[in-house]
């Protein structure tokens, strides 16, 4: 009995990752969209169109994604310090 290795029909893509500043913008991206909901949650809440819960969890996701980006950010600066510190 002999077996054939079976070929796919059409060559399999792998998938790209993005440029680091295309990562590095939409994340801020995402910061920038988390404020922004939990302001309109909030507004929302005053103007009696929204309730408390939604307005702490909006701002409750906001304040996780700014500590997210502040660690990435201070990360990142001790990254870029070590590298400029070394001896070529």
């Amino acid at each position: 009995m002999r077996v054939e290795a079976l070929l796919p029909d059409a060559a399999v893509a792998t998938p790209v990752p993005p440029a680091l500043p295309e990562a590095f913008a939409r994340a801020l991206d995402g910061v920038s969209d988390a404020l922004t909901g939990a302001n309109r949650a909030e507004d929302a809440f005053a103007a009696g169109r929204g309730s408390l819960q939604d307005a702490a969890y909006e701002r409750a996701r906001a304040d996780v994604a700014i500590s997210v980006a502040i660690a990435v950010a201070g990360r990142t600066a001790q990254v870029v310090q070590s590298l400029l510190s070394m001896q070529v």
